[in-house]
């Protein structure tokens, strides 16, 4: 397609991704895509270099190549009065060329964690993938009684699953690679300082909170541990709000907790081994996959509880399972989690990932470990099931109002004044 001289038509975002978009910088990371740049890779020291070129000049290099002729204010609208019916967070994508034809338009939905679809796959489902997975799964109940059958771990049967896309030692790789990245994260977020972007004047608490831990070494005092937990966790997440590289787990708003539970294991539980963090981001990954195939992974679609809920269960799995879990123990800790994170709102101020996220990131993960400890404390035989759990998130989401699921209409957001 030749494209010299053309312009980019524009992308426009509805619903929540518009009311919130510029708060979570969607602007910037559509033109970084336009750009080329792809997260795992770009080079986050130069992104504001990049975005004020392209903004000096007027036009953007459309996949590093070719120039077109792009203004961030003309181009990229948010339209906030409007919702598109298929789900909260869409957008479209328009490209025209220098006569105003129209090259490409297409529209997607933001579903959370980093996953765009069209609305095909939305209508189809989102498990469509074609794959033929050895140990298909669709429900915890089936996702124990297949580890019985097979007479293995969760992290085992979620490995199976794996290995139909990539031998054991690229998956082994990826583990360790998505585990770096985590702490990588952590470790910038613990050593920045400095106030958050945005006009909140929210100021950056991670290295302050380390730097007192690690004056008080050797002096370890009541919720020490938790102490730590917290830290982690609020670097993470102060990384995300500066636009760093952060990763999803199950998302950006939610991406402390995760790491700083899997941290928690490696610093202060006995017998922490390297290839446990592979097992217990298995295991995280497994139950992360029932809420986005049952319910929810996006805020705008069923608030907080879908971000941080589900963290904060995944977390609480995977703690159980690297301290020595059975499979019910596991599936319990995950339902404690959640189960105690049903109906937690997405209000954050301005828009903005900042408040009250960063510290319910620090909630979350408390919450993850004290439930794995719950769970440990038992047999595995509870009430209440995971499945059950999923279930009733999905429909306090749907009956939540729409100005407590990501929009900042509601809540802090309202009750907080931005500015």
């Amino acid at each position: 397609m030749a494209i010299s001289g053309a312009v980019w038509g524009g992308h426009r975002g509805y619903g929540s991704l518009a009311l919130t978009g510029r708060g979570h910088a969607t602007d910037r990371a559509v033109m970084l895509g336009l750009m080329g740049h792809e997260p795992e890779r770009v080079d986050i020291e130069l992104i504001d270099t990049w975005l004020q070129a392209a903004g000096m000049v007027g036009r953007l290099p459309l996949m590093g190549h070719h120039a077109v002729a792009f203004n961030a204010r003309q181009h990229i609208h948010f339209h906030q009065d409007r919702t598109l019916p298929a789900h909260p967070n869409g957008m479209r994508l328009l490209a025209l060329d220098a006569a105003g034809a129209v090259l490409a338009d297409e529209t997607r939905f933001s579903i959370g964690g980093g996953f765009t679809v069209t609305e095909e796959t939305l209508r189809a489902g989102q498990s469509a993938t074609g794959t033929a997975w050895p140990h298909p799964y669709r429900s915890a109940a089936e996702l124990l009684a297949m580890c019985h059958e097979h007479s293995c771990t969760i992290a085992q049967l979620a490995m199976g699953n794996e290995l139909a896309l990539r031998n054991e030692s690229e998956v082994f790789a990826q583990l360790d690679r998505i585990r770096d990245a985590m702490v990588a994260c952590m470790d910038r977020g613990l050593n920045a300082q400095g106030v958050l972007p945005g006009g909140l004047g929210v100021r950056r608490r991670a290295r302050g909170m380390h730097e007192a831990l690690t004056q008080r070494a050797g002096v370890a005092g009541p919720l020490w541990e938790l102490d730590w937990v917290n830290a982690f966790a609020v670097a993470v997440n102060e990384e995300n709000a500066a636009g760093a590289r952060v990763v999803t787990a199950p998302t950006n708003g939610a991406a402390g907790i995760v790491p700083a539970v899997l941290r928690y294991f490696e610093s202060f539980c006995a017998g922490a081994l390297p290839h446990h963090n592979r097992d217990f981001l298995l295991t995280a990954t497994a139950i992360g996959s029932l809420y986005k195939e049952n319910a929810s992974i996006s805020g705008a679609e069923v608030g907080c509880q879908g971000e941080v809920g589900v963290a904060s269960s995944m977390a609480a799995a995977g703690l159980a399972a690297v301290l020595g879990g059975s499979n019910e123990q596991i599936e319990n800790a995950a339902e404690i989690a959640m189960e105690h994170n049903l109906g937690l709102t997405c209000d954050p101020v301005g828009g903005l990932v900042q408040v009250p996220c960063i510290e319910r990131n620090a909630m979350g993960a408390v919450k993850a470990i004290n439930a794995a400890h719950l769970a440990l404390a038992g047999d595995g035989q509870h009430l209440v099931s995971l499945d059950k759990v999923i279930q009733t998130m999905k429909q306090t989401g749907a009956d939540m109002h729409a100005k407590y699921k990501e929009t900042s209409l509601g809540g802090l957001a309202v009750n907080v004044v931005a500015c």
